[in-house]
């Protein structure tokens, strides 16, 4: 009987997706073959696995943006995810294209985001002999280093979609490129909430004729992108040119006015620093990291390991080891 539950979901798959969907029963599988699970389907339990994980409830502690901000309604990687999550799930079912994939890659498309956000990964990549993204971290924790080593096992188009969510090869499903657009929706409109929160702008700030297209609000933005997108998408992802040129500028406005920004990264630079000299010190001596990692280290080499350990450490945690291992301690007597 239970069973029936997983079939009946495939058999609706098969009755209301697109064409242009991913159906659950053609995936390419998992690396290490599992028994189904007779209530959920593959992409359900990616999604479950991925919300169970040790690393998603990390992204709580995880810079977005503004860097460990005292005011709590500042985006965090964590709320940074949901929204993403939301965005995403909103498009692939109006498209009528596999809601739960989508879900699962927009679940774990920044697990393997470091601390302090982009500061940290700027700092890993210039020190890492063989250079660092957070995409292919990502990827490197749903694979190997969640579950003590075991990694989450998860479906192809999972995977694929977390690799590909920002940059390069574009991802083999529809469900994946929504999750890549999305990412990019929710953290431009997010921002510019969080630096009209900080006094770093005000939504007046933004060019006129942005807003004259997309809206005068986050909502309306987000409304006029996501509903373009479903008006315009068939075989592959689409927005009206006039929207698609208007994102453009308001993308550009965003790197200009906040992201490169001195009052937002003023402490940028202290974030980049501390985390270099993470990677040098345990880089040197593997053996005061985690058992895990320095077995790792044993394997793959210091710096592989010391990667997986920095860039897994959330903002909290990052300052603690380092005020241990290099800030004086006061006398106690």
């Amino acid at each position: 009987m239970k069973n029936d539950i997983r079939l009946r979901t495939l058999e609706r798959e098969n009755a209301t997706l697109s064409q242009y969907a991913m159906f659950c029963e053609n995936t390419r599988g998992r690396e290490r073959f599992e028994e189904e699970c007779p209530v959920r389907t593959a992409y359900q339990r990616d999604r479950d696995r991925i919300l169970h994980s040790s690393a998603f409830r990390r992204l709580k502690d995880k810079t977005q943006v503004f860097l460990a901000p005292d005011n709590v309604h500042y985006r965090t990687r964590l709320t940074h995810t949901l929204e993403v999550a939301q965005i995403a799930r909103t498009i692939a079912r109006s498209l009528s294209l596999n809601e739960d994939l989508t879900e699962a890659i927009a679940l774990g498309h920044d697990l393997g985001h470091t601390p302090f956000g982009h500061a940290g990964e700027r700092a890993l990549n210039q020190v890492y002999d063989k250079g660092f993204t957070h995409f292919e971290q990502s990827l490197r924790v749903v694979e190997m280093l969640e579950q003590s080593g075991k990694g989450l096992n998860l479906t192809y188009e999972v995977r694929d979609g977390i690799l590909c969510h920002t940059r390069g090869k574009e991802a083999d499903t529809l469900e994946g490129r929504i999750v890549k657009l999305s990412d990019k929706i929710a953290y431009i409109n997010h921002d510019i909430d969080d630096a009209c929160r900080g006094g770093v702008l005000g939504e007046d700030d933004i060019p006129l004729e942005i807003r004259l297209v997309l809206g005068f609000t986050k909502a309306q933005r987000i409304n006029t992108l996501v509903m373009s997108t479903i008006e315009n998408t068939e075989a592959d992802l689409k927005m009206a040119d006039s929207v698609q040129e208007a994102f453009s500028k308001l993308h550009a406005f965003m790197f200009e006015n906040v992201y490169t920004n001195p009052v937002c990264k003023s402490e940028e630079g202290k974030a980049e620093n501390m985390i270099k000299v993470l990677f040098r010190y345990f880089s040197a001596f593997p053996h005061k990291m985690p058992e895990f990692y320095y077995n790792i280290s044993k394997k793959e080499g210091a710096q592989r390991a010391a990667c997986d350990y920095i860039s897994g450490m959330s903002d909290s945690y990052s300052l603690k080891i380092f005020n241990d291992l290099f800030v004086p301690k006061t006398w106690m007597y």
